[in-house]
């Protein structure tokens, strides 16, 4: 099932956009559909139950819709955004929150199913995802964007690509098992696991991610550190 969520200020801009999904033809056999009026009633429920894909207006009455987006995009990195807006001017903005398309209105259902579907295909696709609980709640992180976490006491550091630290609340056990049995990340100290799609060098002391930061590598674990690191290297190359 795809679960979509709509926001506009206007119900009958709404009520037409449900009306449009429930008639699309040639889409999923399952979709649901939640209408929100207000950006804030939005992220409440997407917290409750993430949703695939999120439609939303740009210009709405406190919280806008390129700053619901950006709260959106702070807690998940996954979530497919799409704005449907009369405002042209904001376009450049849709790309800092990685909007997947900025549709103008009147929406025309030709363009409308062909972003979605689009969508729907990515997400048949779909990477796997990381749960993390932080004091400002729950985030949803695509495997593939962590660099690597760093354990403190009873709290994990995870660090992404685009710059972006999350203090997760639980430990570093509760999550070691789920990024180990990926076969991206490899845990190279008691207190850090990197993603090896990310190193950009390594020495017998330490690792250097593409972002530039340096992770140590425990002395007991160097050469098993090199053979894995080669093994996902050409593993990942024989996929080719």
């Amino acid at each position: 099932m795809i679960r979509i969520g709509i926001c506009d200020d206007s119900p009958a801009f709404l009520q037409q956009t449900k009306f449009m999904l429930d008639h699309w033809d040639g889409g999923p056999a399952h979709v649901h559909t939640e209408l929100f009026e207000d950006g804030d009633s939005l992220l409440r429920a997407h917290e409750q139950e993430p949703f695939d894909i999120v439609l939303l207006d740009v210009v709405m009455p406190l919280l806008n819709g390129i700053e619901t987006a950006r709260e959106l995009r702070e807690k998940d990195t996954t979530v497919r955004i799409v704005f449907l807006t009369s405002s042209p001017e904001y376009a450049v903005d849709s790309y800092t929150v990685k909007a997947s398309n900025y549709i103008l209105k009147p929406v025309h259902p030709e363009q409308f199913f062909t972003c979605l579907s689009e969508l729907v295909e990515q997400l048949s696709e779909k990477e796997p995802t990381l749960v993390l609980r932080s004091a400002r709640g729950v985030h949803h992180v695509a495997m593939s964007q962590i660099e690597y976490l760093e354990a403190h006491n009873k709290h994990v550091e995870f660090y992404l690509t685009d710059g972006t630290v999350i203090d997760s609340l639980d430990p570093l056990y509760s999550h070691e098992e789920t990024l180990q049995s990926h076969r991206d990340f490899y845990k190279v100290h008691r207190s850090y696991i990197v993603n090896v799609d990310h190193i950009s060098t390594y020495t017998s002391k330490e690792v250097v991610m593409r972002s530039g930061s340096r992770v140590p590598i425990a002395r007991s674990i160097q050469r098993e550190f090199e053979a894995a690191y080669f093994a996902i290297v050409f593993g990942k190359a024989g996929d080719l």
